[in-house]
Parts: C-alpha cells; sequence; structure tokens
C-alpha cells in the first residue's frame, strides 16, 4: 500500500475547453457551476494551491435570467478614489450597457480573491451573443 498523497505538478495538468449557453438560465445558479470548472474542483486531481482548472466560454450572456425584483433591487457598486465618486448602477442598466460584465462578477465573487483566483479569471471568456473567436480549441459542452 502506498501511502504518500498525490499531488499533480504544473506540467501535468490538462487543460480543456468548454462551452456554455447562458440562455434563459439562472445567473447565479450559473456563476457556481462555472466557477467550479474554473477551480478544477471537478477533477480527481484538484489542489487548493494550484490552478487545475478548465476554459470556459459563456454565450449568450445577454439572456441571462434572475429571479425576483433582482433587475431593480440589485446594485452593482464602485468607488473612483475621488470625494463624491460612489457609483451605483442598477443590474438592469448595466445588463443592458454591459451583459458580460453582469456573468464576470457574479462568477468572480464565487473564485478566491487572490493571485490564484485572478489567475483562474483569466480562463472565463464571456460573449454577449452567440458568436465567439475560439472554435479552434474545440470546446465542448459543459454537462
Amino acid at each position: 500500500m502506498n501511502a504518500k498523497t498525490y499531488t499533480p505538478r504544473e506540467a501535468e495538468i490538462e487543460r480543456r475547453w468548454f462551452v456554455v449557453d447562458a440562455t434563459d438560465q439562472t445567473l447565479g445558479r450559473l456563476a457556481t457551476r462555472v466557477a467550479r470548472v474554473l477551480e478544477g474542483k471537478h477533477k480527481p486531481t484538484w489542489s487548493p494551491n494550484l490552478d487545475s482548472g478548465d476554459h470556459v466560454i459563456i454565450l449568450n450572456a445577454a439572456r441571462i435570467s434572475v429571479t425576483a425584483d433582482k433587475h431593480e433591487s440589485k446594485t452593482y457598486v464602485r468607488h473612483s478614489g475621488y470625494p463624491q465618486g460612489l457609483k451605483e448602477e442598477s443590474l438592469a442598466r448595466l445588463l443592458a450597457r454591459r451583459p458580460e460584465e453582469v456573468v464576470r462578477r457574479a462568477i468572480k465573487g464565487m473564485l478566491p480573491h487572490t493571485r490564484l483566483g485572478a489567475q483562474q479569471l483569466r480562463k472565463l471568456k464571456v460573449y454577449a451573443g452567440s458568436d465567439h473567436p475560439h472554435q479552434a480549441q474545440r470546446p465542448e459542452p459543459l454537462a
């Protein structure tokens, strides 16, 4: 019996490409599925200190659905750093202006807030429409 714990090396990690259609999917439920794949937690070789996740392409981000009255009640807040620099924007307004940003922010909040999380977020590609420039990677649908 071998009592050693297996830890994958960076060179041994195989990355795959997945594509997800966000049409009529709930924002939070989609974000949890995608965050799990970006972190690599769906693989048996997952390790908390390594980025073993896969690439994910999200299509039709403009057609995402949210529950209840979140279109008006959910706000996104940012600050410029200057006095009176607080900016607030509702979900409906941001969805009309930049639908990719709504999905990206939801997923970013579910990833680690470290350099590792930033590295994992770079493997996410979000598009408002149904076209994407990643056909050469032969992405497969996410189950």
